[in-house]
């Protein structure tokens, strides 16, 4: 989808990427190689030319943050497969709504990772375990997660692509909450956690603090990886159903 992507391109609307692709123009090589292309003249053409090759650069590079900065936050869904070995799927607990920090759930796809306030949960750990990924996916993570993890460990999110799936799920029909969402998509829960909120989780922060009892501690935790694992098979039907609602040809 990457290479196939011409979003980033100056003045290039979705209607202008379409355009494109119907001129049977449908990766970034064939974009170079063309003389002419129907709707861009020749200086804009060269100029277009010079943003691919350094897109181009930027993908072979593996460097996120310049892929990052040429396309539009609403687009970051396209670099998904390319960097879905290397993907950080992320959601936090707090101690309340905009509260502290009580749990960070990261899952790479394959292994999760959690760091708890008072055992792990470290400011230091935490930048240097997230820069490690070259793209984060989260659920309303632009208006939640991500604002909480900059107030109170600033500078610790890296300058990477960031898929909040909560956006992308509402262009395919898909509105509510994370747990409505799984519910239409047939994604469930360990039975331990069903029907367990983010407010479920507060609760139970507040009852490990006040008996010290692992119990609630391990529930929270055990709903935060539910969280986080869930996030992949939302992510890869984002990412397949954009590209079915976008593309004009199979690739």
């Amino acid at each position: 989808m990457l290479r196939n992507s011409f979003i980033f391109l100056d003045k290039v609307s979705h209607a202008t990427e379409k355009k494109i692709w119907r001129q049977n123009i449908k990766t970034w090589e064939q974009f170079l190689e063309a003389k002419e292309i129907a709707g861009f003249g020749s200086s804009r053409k060269i100029f277009c030319d010079q943003q691919i090759k350094k897109a181009k650069e930027a993908a072979w590079n593996q460097d996120a943050s310049m892929l990052k900065s040429l396309f539009p936050h609403a687009e970051h869904w396209r670099l998904y497969d390319y960097f879905k070995e290397d993907v950080c799927f992320l959601d936090i607990e707090t101690s309340g709504y905009y509260g502290d920090i009580t749990v960070v759930g990261i899952y790479d796809g394959k292994e999760t990772k959690s760091m708890v306030k008072g055992k792990n949960l470290d400011p230091y750990l935490l930048a240097k375990l997230l820069r490690e990924y070259k793209l984060l996916v989260t659920f309303n993570g632009a208006s939640f997660d991500l604002p909480v993890i900059n107030k109170y460990y600033p500078n610790t999110i890296p300058n990477i692509p960031h898929i909040d799936l909560r956006h992308p799920l509402a262009k395919l029909g898909f509105t509510g909450g994370l747990k409505q969402i799984e519910k239409e998509l047939g994604i469930r829960r360990a039975k331990e956690v069903q029907g367990m909120h983010g407010g479920d989780a507060v609760t139970l922060w507040h009852l490990y603090k006040a008996t010290g009892e692992e119990k609630y501690l391990e529930r929270i935790v055990q709903y935060n990886e539910e969280d986080i694992i869930n996030l992949k098979p939302l992510a890869e039907f984002v990412y397949e159903k954009m590209k079915e609602k976008i593309f004009l040809y199979s690739e």
